[in-house]
């Protein structure tokens, strides 16, 4: 699980990683390298910048495949997508700079740095307030699709299986259809949307209004799904190999890249 609930807020845990170790650094760095609170300013505000500038643009230069298919998604600055070592290596470069004329201050500043990323990067992937993913396997869960016929999800096996929780309600669910419907265009993957908690006419009428058709729309009134799968919110992606095995989770909006990097892997 890559995010929590705290009330109606859904919280991306690495997002919440490094607000902490940013809090870390800020104490730590004001504490010991002992500059005037100005400068001390300068050089955390920016030390913050060059590392999140860094760590976008890293993560852009590692994906340009979905990014030049749609250039406009780098600067979607609230979806995932930080590479941790590309903003490191922009924040001891920033520190280095600006901090030149000071050798303590700045060999000081840049073990900082590099502490609290390393720390970071160990919470992100070890992932202390996350926990595993609920659902091993795809689930025997009959759901009825839009027209009313049942399709029981643990008979999809067979190719790479996407399922994604959705509602008409949610904006982040709505941003992902697209590009959940360009890959279920695809001859080796299967897209299954399931809509949590609402009726068939409001899934159908989002559908039509929107031009989306997915081969396996199914609704899921009583959320169900939602349960198995213990997420904390919507919208929620899993993927599963083609023996039905769940590879994958994700809670939030899905990018282009990441739905990318998940499907090519395979």
């Amino acid at each position: 699980m890559d995010a929590i609930a705290l009330g109606p807020l859904l919280i991306a845990l690495p997002r919440l990683y490094a607000f902490l170790a940013a809090l870390v650094l800020l104490g730590a760095s004001a504490l010991l390298l002992g500059l005037p609170r100005r400068r001390h300013a300068r050089w955390f505000n920016g030390l913050l910048l060059a590392w999140l500038i860094g760590a976008r643009l890293g993560h852009v230069a590692m994906n340009a495949g979905p990014y030049l298919e749609a250039p406009l998604d780098a600067f979607k600055l609230w979806q995932p997508g930080y590479h941790g070592l590309w903003g490191l290596a922009a924040a001891l470069a920033w520190t280095a700079w600006t901090l030149r004329d000071r050798l303590g201050a700045m060999l000081g500043g840049m073990g900082l740095a590099l502490g609290v990323s390393l720390a970071w990067l160990a919470l992100v992937t070890l992932a202390p307030l996350g926990g595993g993913m609920a659902l091993r396997e795809l689930p025997d869960l009959a759901l009825e699709n839009l027209e009313g016929e049942t399709v029981n999800l643990a008979s999809l096996e067979g190719e790479t299986v996407v399922v994604n929780l959705w509602a008409t309600w949610c904006p982040p669910c709505r941003r992902e259809m697209p590009i959940l419907a360009k890959a279920d265009a695809r001859e080796d993957v299967s897209v299954v949307i399931v809509n949590q908690g609402e009726t068939l006419l409001q899934a159908v009428r989002y559908l039509d209004e929107q031009g989306l058709d997915f081969r396996h729309a199914l609704l899921d009134p009583r959320q169900r799904l939602m349960v198995l799968a213990e997420s904390p919110g919507l919208p929620t992606t899993l993927l599963f190999d083609a023996e039905g095995r769940a590879l994958e989770q994700h809670v939030g909006e899905l990018t282009r890249a990441q739905l990318s990097a998940w499907l090519d892997e395979r």
